[in-house]
Protein backbone atom coordinates (compact mmCIF):
# COMPACT_ATOMS: atom_id res chain seq x y z
CA UNK A 1 0.00 0.00 0.00
CA UNK A 2 1.48 3.31 -1.05
CA UNK A 3 2.01 5.95 1.60
CA UNK A 4 -0.33 8.97 1.42
CA UNK A 5 0.88 12.44 0.53
CA UNK A 6 1.50 14.97 3.27
CA UNK A 7 -1.82 16.65 2.52
CA UNK A 8 -3.91 13.46 2.63
CA UNK A 9 -2.52 11.71 5.70
CA UNK A 10 -4.71 12.12 8.77
CA UNK A 11 -1.62 12.22 10.96
CA UNK A 12 -0.68 15.42 9.14
CA UNK A 13 -3.96 17.17 9.89
CA UNK A 14 -4.23 19.93 12.43
CA UNK A 15 -4.13 23.69 12.65
CA UNK A 16 -2.22 26.45 14.38
CA UNK A 17 -5.23 26.90 16.66
CA UNK A 18 -4.37 23.53 18.24
CA UNK A 19 -1.82 25.63 20.16
CA UNK A 20 -3.53 26.74 23.38
CA UNK A 21 -3.76 30.51 23.79
CA UNK A 22 -4.27 31.44 20.12
CA UNK A 23 -7.18 32.60 18.00
CA UNK A 24 -7.10 33.14 14.23
CA UNK A 25 -9.39 35.26 12.07
CA UNK A 26 -9.53 36.07 8.36
CA UNK A 27 -10.92 39.02 6.46
CA UNK A 28 -11.38 38.48 2.72
CA UNK A 29 -12.40 41.53 0.70
CA UNK A 30 -15.70 41.01 -1.11
CA UNK A 31 -14.71 43.11 -4.13
CA UNK A 32 -11.16 41.96 -4.89
CA UNK A 33 -8.88 39.01 -4.14
CA UNK A 34 -7.04 40.46 -1.16
CA UNK A 35 -7.40 40.36 2.60
CA UNK A 36 -5.69 39.90 5.92
CA UNK A 37 -5.32 37.34 8.69
CA UNK A 38 -4.71 37.94 12.39
CA UNK A 39 -3.29 35.59 15.00
CA UNK A 40 -4.48 36.86 18.38
CA UNK A 41 -2.62 36.15 21.62
CA UNK A 42 -4.78 38.09 24.11
CA UNK A 43 -2.88 36.73 27.13
CA UNK A 44 0.43 37.65 25.49
CA UNK A 45 3.05 35.44 23.88
CA UNK A 46 6.82 35.51 23.73
CA UNK A 47 7.76 36.18 20.12
CA UNK A 48 10.61 36.05 17.64
CA UNK A 49 11.02 36.70 13.94
CA UNK A 50 13.33 35.79 11.08
CA UNK A 51 13.30 37.69 7.77
CA UNK A 52 15.00 35.75 4.98
CA UNK A 53 13.68 37.38 1.83
CA UNK A 54 15.50 40.38 0.41
CA UNK A 55 12.39 42.53 -0.09
CA UNK A 56 10.28 42.40 3.10
CA UNK A 57 7.33 44.52 4.12
CA UNK A 58 7.11 44.41 7.91
CA UNK A 59 6.29 46.32 11.10
CA UNK A 60 7.45 45.99 14.72
CA UNK A 61 10.10 43.38 13.94
CA UNK A 62 13.01 45.18 15.63
CA UNK A 63 11.34 44.98 19.04
CA UNK A 64 11.41 41.17 18.79
CA UNK A 65 15.21 41.06 19.00
CA UNK A 66 16.23 39.26 22.22
CA UNK A 67 18.02 42.30 23.66
CA UNK A 68 15.11 44.68 23.23
CA UNK A 69 12.63 45.70 25.91
CA UNK A 70 9.26 44.28 24.85
CA UNK A 71 8.86 40.69 26.02
CA UNK A 72 5.43 39.72 24.64
CA UNK A 73 3.15 40.47 21.70
CA UNK A 74 -0.65 40.46 21.57
CA UNK A 75 -1.26 39.68 17.89
CA UNK A 76 0.50 39.09 14.59
CA UNK A 77 -0.90 40.48 11.34
CA UNK A 78 -0.46 38.83 7.94
CA UNK A 79 -1.85 40.87 5.05
CA UNK A 80 -2.03 41.36 1.33
CA UNK A 81 -1.86 44.77 -0.30
CA UNK A 82 1.92 45.17 -0.22
CA UNK A 83 3.08 47.94 2.16
CA UNK A 84 -0.38 49.55 2.03
CA UNK A 85 -1.72 46.46 3.78
CA UNK A 86 0.22 47.28 6.94
CA UNK A 87 -2.58 49.78 7.68
CA UNK A 88 -4.68 46.80 8.79
CA UNK A 89 -2.54 46.64 11.96
CA UNK A 90 -4.13 49.91 13.13
CA UNK A 91 -7.49 48.17 13.26
CA UNK A 92 -6.01 45.23 15.17
CA UNK A 93 -4.45 47.60 17.70
CA UNK A 94 -7.71 49.52 18.17
CA UNK A 95 -9.68 46.28 18.61
CA UNK A 96 -7.27 45.05 21.28
CA UNK A 97 -7.10 48.42 23.06
CA UNK A 98 -10.88 48.49 23.35
CA UNK A 99 -10.62 45.18 25.21
CA UNK A 100 -7.87 46.45 27.52
CA UNK A 101 -5.24 44.16 25.96
CA UNK A 102 -1.70 45.45 25.64
CA UNK A 103 1.47 46.55 27.38
CA UNK A 104 0.84 48.79 30.37
CA UNK A 105 2.50 52.13 29.57
CA UNK A 106 0.84 54.04 32.46
CA UNK A 107 -1.34 56.15 30.16
CA UNK A 108 -3.07 53.14 28.64
CA UNK A 109 -2.48 49.67 27.32
CA UNK A 110 -0.44 49.56 24.15
CA UNK A 111 -1.11 46.47 21.99
CA UNK A 112 2.05 45.07 20.42
CA UNK A 113 1.18 43.91 16.89
CA UNK A 114 4.04 42.88 14.59
CA UNK A 115 3.10 42.16 11.01
CA UNK A 116 4.19 41.34 7.50
CA UNK A 117 2.64 41.82 4.08
CA UNK A 118 2.76 40.13 0.70
CA UNK A 119 2.41 41.60 -2.78
CA UNK A 120 -0.93 40.47 -4.24
CA UNK A 121 -1.49 43.36 -6.65
CA UNK A 122 -1.45 41.23 -9.86
CA UNK A 123 -4.55 39.53 -8.49
CA UNK A 124 -6.27 42.46 -6.74
CA UNK A 125 -5.32 45.25 -9.13
CA UNK A 126 -3.89 47.31 -6.28
CA UNK A 127 -6.71 49.80 -5.75
CA UNK A 128 -8.42 47.72 -3.10
CA UNK A 129 -6.26 46.60 -0.19
CA UNK A 130 -6.57 45.77 3.51
CA UNK A 131 -7.07 48.75 5.83
CA UNK A 132 -7.87 49.34 9.49
CA UNK A 133 -11.46 48.18 9.00
CA UNK A 134 -10.13 44.95 7.51
CA UNK A 135 -7.93 44.40 10.55
CA UNK A 136 -10.90 44.91 12.85
CA UNK A 137 -13.01 42.49 10.83
CA UNK A 138 -10.32 39.82 11.03
CA UNK A 139 -10.26 40.23 14.83
CA UNK A 140 -14.05 40.00 15.00
CA UNK A 141 -13.85 36.72 13.06
CA UNK A 142 -11.09 35.21 15.22
CA UNK A 143 -11.76 31.95 17.01
CA UNK A 144 -10.05 28.79 18.20
CA UNK A 145 -11.60 26.81 15.33
CA UNK A 146 -9.29 25.55 12.55
CA UNK A 147 -8.93 28.51 10.16
CA UNK A 148 -10.10 28.25 6.56
CA UNK A 149 -7.42 27.56 3.95
CA UNK A 150 -6.83 28.56 0.34
CA UNK A 151 -8.25 31.78 -1.13
CA UNK A 152 -8.99 33.55 2.15
CA UNK A 153 -7.44 36.23 4.34
CA UNK A 154 -3.82 37.02 3.55
CA UNK A 155 -3.89 34.24 0.95
CA UNK A 156 -6.85 35.61 -1.02
CA UNK A 157 -4.71 37.16 -3.76
CA UNK A 158 -1.52 35.16 -3.31
CA UNK A 159 0.13 33.78 -6.45
CA UNK A 160 3.17 31.63 -7.11
CA UNK A 161 5.49 30.59 -9.92
CA UNK A 162 5.96 34.06 -11.46
CA UNK A 163 9.60 33.65 -12.46
CA UNK A 164 8.75 33.33 -16.16
CA UNK A 165 6.01 35.94 -16.16
CA UNK A 166 2.74 36.45 -14.31
CA UNK A 167 0.81 34.99 -17.25
CA UNK A 168 2.31 31.59 -16.37
CA UNK A 169 1.71 31.82 -12.61
CA UNK A 170 -0.72 29.85 -10.46
CA UNK A 171 -2.84 30.66 -7.44
CA UNK A 172 -1.24 30.55 -4.01
CA UNK A 173 -3.10 30.67 -0.73
CA UNK A 174 -2.97 30.25 3.02
CA UNK A 175 -2.64 26.96 4.88
CA UNK A 176 -2.18 25.58 8.36
CA UNK A 177 -0.88 22.46 10.11
CA UNK A 178 0.17 21.24 13.54
CA UNK A 179 1.95 18.35 15.23
CA UNK A 180 2.11 17.25 18.86
CA UNK A 181 5.05 15.41 20.43
CA UNK A 182 5.43 14.64 24.11
CA UNK A 183 2.47 16.80 25.08
CA UNK A 184 3.84 19.88 23.29
CA UNK A 185 2.14 21.25 20.17
CA UNK A 186 3.69 23.26 17.35
CA UNK A 187 1.50 24.76 14.64
CA UNK A 188 2.00 26.94 11.58
CA UNK A 189 -0.05 29.31 9.44
CA UNK A 190 1.53 30.14 6.07
CA UNK A 191 0.43 32.56 3.33
CA UNK A 192 2.27 31.41 0.21
CA UNK A 193 2.90 34.05 -2.48
CA UNK A 194 6.22 32.59 -3.61
CA UNK A 195 8.27 33.43 -6.66
CA UNK A 196 9.20 29.76 -6.96
CA UNK A 197 7.31 26.49 -7.25
CA UNK A 198 5.74 24.60 -4.35
CA UNK A 199 6.92 21.02 -3.88
CA UNK A 200 5.52 18.22 -1.75
CA UNK A 201 8.55 17.35 0.41
CA UNK A 202 7.41 13.76 0.91
CA UNK A 203 7.10 12.89 -2.77
CA UNK A 204 9.36 15.50 -4.39
CA UNK A 205 6.48 16.34 -6.75
CA UNK A 206 6.10 19.91 -8.01
CA UNK A 207 2.44 20.53 -7.20
CA UNK A 208 2.07 24.15 -8.36
CA UNK A 209 4.17 26.91 -9.85
CA UNK A 210 5.31 28.26 -13.18
CA UNK A 211 3.46 26.73 -16.12
CA UNK A 212 4.69 26.04 -19.64
CA UNK A 213 3.98 28.40 -22.52
CA UNK A 214 0.71 26.64 -23.37
CA UNK A 215 -0.32 26.82 -19.71
CA UNK A 216 -1.22 23.14 -19.52
CA UNK A 217 1.77 21.74 -17.66
CA UNK A 218 4.12 22.63 -14.83
CA UNK A 219 7.46 23.91 -16.02
CA UNK A 220 9.52 22.83 -12.94
CA UNK A 221 11.33 26.10 -12.30
CA UNK A 222 14.43 24.58 -10.70
CA UNK A 223 15.12 22.30 -13.67
CA UNK A 224 14.25 25.03 -16.16
CA UNK A 225 16.75 27.45 -14.61
CA UNK A 226 19.49 24.82 -14.43
CA UNK A 227 18.86 24.03 -18.10
CA UNK A 228 19.47 27.67 -19.00
CA UNK A 229 15.96 29.05 -18.95
CA UNK A 230 15.89 32.83 -18.59
CA UNK A 231 13.60 34.38 -15.97
CA UNK A 232 11.58 37.49 -16.75
CA UNK A 233 12.68 40.79 -15.16
CA UNK A 234 10.93 41.22 -11.83
CA UNK A 235 10.19 44.06 -9.47
CA UNK A 236 11.69 43.48 -6.04
CA UNK A 237 9.15 42.56 -3.40
CA UNK A 238 6.45 41.36 -5.80
CA UNK A 239 6.39 37.95 -4.11
CA UNK A 240 6.80 36.78 -0.48
CA UNK A 241 5.74 33.95 1.79
CA UNK A 242 4.79 35.05 5.29
CA UNK A 243 3.57 33.17 8.30
CA UNK A 244 3.50 32.29 11.97
CA UNK A 245 4.85 29.23 13.75
CA UNK A 246 3.57 28.82 17.30
CA UNK A 247 3.97 26.51 20.27
CA UNK A 248 2.39 26.10 23.68
CA UNK A 249 5.85 25.51 25.19
CA UNK A 250 7.54 27.98 27.52
CA UNK A 251 10.30 29.74 25.54
CA UNK A 252 12.58 32.71 26.04
CA UNK A 253 12.88 35.41 23.39
CA UNK A 254 16.20 33.90 22.34
CA UNK A 255 14.54 30.52 21.86
CA UNK A 256 11.55 32.04 20.05
CA UNK A 257 13.85 33.79 17.59
CA UNK A 258 15.71 30.55 17.06
CA UNK A 259 12.43 28.76 16.38
CA UNK A 260 11.59 31.36 13.72
CA UNK A 261 14.98 30.81 12.13
CA UNK A 262 14.76 27.03 11.87
CA UNK A 263 11.13 27.24 10.74
CA UNK A 264 12.46 28.64 7.45
CA UNK A 265 13.86 25.18 6.79
CA UNK A 266 10.26 24.20 6.16
CA UNK A 267 9.94 26.86 3.47
CA UNK A 268 13.14 25.62 1.87
CA UNK A 269 11.71 22.08 1.71
CA UNK A 270 8.44 23.19 0.13
CA UNK A 271 9.44 26.13 -2.12
CA UNK A 272 12.12 26.26 -4.82
CA UNK A 273 13.65 28.77 -5.36
CA UNK A 274 13.03 30.43 -2.01
CA UNK A 275 14.34 33.51 -0.14
CA UNK A 276 15.11 35.29 -3.42
CA UNK A 277 15.85 38.95 -4.09
CA UNK A 278 12.21 39.36 -5.12
CA UNK A 279 10.73 37.64 -2.04
CA UNK A 280 10.23 39.16 1.41
CA UNK A 281 9.91 35.83 3.21
CA UNK A 282 9.19 36.45 6.90
CA UNK A 283 8.24 34.04 9.69
CA UNK A 284 7.16 34.95 13.21
CA UNK A 285 7.39 32.55 16.16
CA UNK A 286 5.03 32.64 19.14
CA UNK A 287 5.26 30.79 22.46
CA UNK A 288 2.12 30.89 24.60
CA UNK A 289 3.84 29.21 27.56
CA UNK A 290 1.08 26.78 28.48
CA UNK A 291 3.42 23.74 28.69
CA UNK A 292 6.75 23.99 30.59
CA UNK A 293 9.76 22.41 28.92
CA UNK A 294 10.54 19.88 31.65
CA UNK A 295 12.82 16.85 31.53
CA UNK A 296 10.18 14.73 29.78
CA UNK A 297 9.12 17.42 27.27
CA UNK A 298 10.71 17.94 23.86
CA UNK A 299 13.74 20.22 23.90
CA UNK A 300 14.72 22.81 21.30
CA UNK A 301 16.08 20.22 18.87
CA UNK A 302 12.73 18.44 18.70
CA UNK A 303 10.78 21.70 18.69
CA UNK A 304 12.92 22.92 15.80
CA UNK A 305 12.21 19.73 13.85
CA UNK A 306 8.50 20.13 14.55
CA UNK A 307 8.54 23.78 13.45
CA UNK A 308 10.18 23.07 10.10
CA UNK A 309 7.79 20.19 9.52
CA UNK A 310 4.58 22.11 10.15
CA UNK A 311 5.75 25.05 8.05
CA UNK A 312 6.38 22.72 5.11
CA UNK A 313 3.02 20.99 5.59
CA UNK A 314 1.13 24.28 5.91
CA UNK A 315 2.76 25.58 2.72
CA UNK A 316 1.66 22.49 0.81
CA UNK A 317 -1.85 22.73 2.24
CA UNK A 318 -2.07 26.41 1.25
CA UNK A 319 -1.46 25.50 -2.37
CA UNK A 320 -3.57 22.33 -2.50
CA UNK A 321 -6.55 24.32 -1.17
CA UNK A 322 -6.12 27.21 -3.64
CA UNK A 323 -8.79 27.67 -6.31
CA UNK A 324 -8.60 29.40 -9.69
CA UNK A 325 -9.26 33.13 -10.00
CA UNK A 326 -9.23 35.85 -12.64
CA UNK A 327 -6.88 38.64 -11.63
CA UNK A 328 -6.09 42.13 -12.86
CA UNK A 329 -5.84 42.72 -16.62
CA UNK A 330 -7.88 39.58 -17.25
CA UNK A 331 -5.08 37.18 -16.34
CA UNK A 332 -6.31 33.78 -15.19
CA UNK A 333 -4.49 32.00 -12.37
CA UNK A 334 -5.38 28.32 -11.97
CA UNK A 335 -5.50 26.85 -8.49
CA UNK A 336 -4.38 23.34 -7.76
CA UNK A 337 -7.71 22.46 -6.16
CA UNK A 338 -9.49 22.68 -9.52
CA UNK A 339 -6.66 22.31 -12.07
CA UNK A 340 -4.51 19.39 -13.07
CA UNK A 341 -1.54 19.50 -15.44
CA UNK A 342 -1.95 17.78 -18.79
CA UNK A 343 -0.21 14.37 -19.04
Amino acid sequence: MSSPTSFEASEFAGAITDVAGLKVGHFTHPDAPTGCTVVLTPDGAVAGVDVRGAAPGTRETDLLAPGNFVQQVHAVLLAGGSAWGLAAAEGVMAWLEERDVGLDVRYGRLPIVPGAVLFDLPASGGRIRPNAAAGRAACDAASTAPPAEGNVGAGAGALLGKLFGAQHAMKGGIGTASVTVGGVTVGALIACNALGDVIDPDSGEVIAGARTEDGRRLRDTRRALLAGGLPRPLLAGTNTTIGVVATDAVLTKVQANRLATVAHDGLARAINPVHTMSDGDTLFALATGRVPLGDAAPGMTVLSTMAAEVVARATVRAVRAARSIEGAAGLKFPGRADWSPAP
